[in-house]
């Protein structure tokens, strides 16, 4: 049975300022989370004019996560089950992502975000149907709760006590209850999460399993954007487009894998992928004024 959810992560700052903030942890997420063995590869990333979307930003991604497998289910699959092909059209505020699993072919996973300028409280965003608002369930994120469970030990969380956060660039912070309500500037990111495995014995199982993994996901990852608000503040769209062309070749040269890629035609020149050009050549790369702060 197709499982329908909406998640609501309100966040403390602009559509403008979220676009910024929602690159930049992907990437410091990507990075901290991708050894040589398993993670993130980057297939494409470019910009595109696509039917649907319009201009936006093309991505395919593979990701490897054979550890993060529950046990239930390497009981009968094996540990490259959890490789999963991502394709994703961010035409902020519209973004869609689609995942696929080759091993579990009628598998599917696809979330679409709208992102708004308010607290949470519009309804029906993503403009579903009658048969898709009764089968739609609603849930509200708050990025000051710091739950914990399977999923979240899973993903890893920060330690970030929100509620003593604030922070030195902006002044934002803390975040005490009731906070959405009185947040200037706010934003929400609607989230519909639709997940269809329709295996027979264990279909609803891990459709469950795929709806608590991305609440876990959202949650942290909106966490993160604005814990690291400090790193990214000010940044400005080319030069979070430049660091993530060095990124994307990072997680490659980590995971062994090659990078094939094109690179956006708003840059003021193309960014090479390594220390060398077309025929070869050393270079001194160009000093920039913003880098991607990874803990190790």
């Amino acid at each position: 049975m197709v499982q329908i959810k909406e998640f609501r992560v309100v966040m403390p700052m602009s559509l403008e300022e979220y676009q910024i903030a929602q690159m930049y942890m992907v990437m410091k997420m990507q990075q901290q989370n991708t050894s040589s063995s398993e993670g993130v590869e980057v297939l494409e990333n470019r910009p595109l004019e696509d039917d649907v979307f319009g201009q936006c930003q093309y991505t395919s991604k593979v990701y490897r996560l054979q550890s993060k497998a529950p046990t239930w289910l390497t009981t009968f699959a094996p540990a490259d089950a959890l490789i999963m092909q991502e394709e994703a059209w961010n035409a902020y505020p519209r973004c869609k992502t689609v995942i696929k699993c080759p091993y579990f072919t009628k598998f599917s996973l696809t979330v679409e975000t709208i992102h708004r300028a308010d607290n949470g409280q519009s309804e029906n965003v993503h403009g579903l149907t009658k048969e898709q608002l009764a089968a739609r369930q609603i849930e509200f994120i708050d990025i000051a709760s710091a739950e914990s469970d399977y999923w979240s030990y899973v993903i890893g969380s920060n330690s970030v006590d929100f509620c003593k956060f604030k922070s030195s660039r902006t002044g934002r912070g803390p975040l005490m209850d009731g906070w959405q309500d009185t947040c200037k500037p706010v934003m929400t990111a609607y989230k519909l999460v639709t997940v269809d495995a329709p295996y027979w014995g264990f279909g609803y199982r891990l459709e469950q399993a795929i709806l608590a993994g991305e609440r876990a996901l959202f949650l942290e990852s909106h966490r993160n954007c604005f814990a690291w608000i400090d790193e990214w503040f000010g940044m400005s769209m080319q030069q979070i487009r430049e660091l993530e062309l060095q990124s994307d070749f990072s997680l490659n040269k980590k995971i062994g894998k090659p990078t094939v890629m094109t690179t956006s035609e708003d840059f003021d020149q193309k960014l090479p992928l390594e220390n060398e050009d077309a025929q070869g050549k050393r270079f001194q790369p160009k000093p920039e004024k913003h880098e991607l702060v990874v803990d190790t």
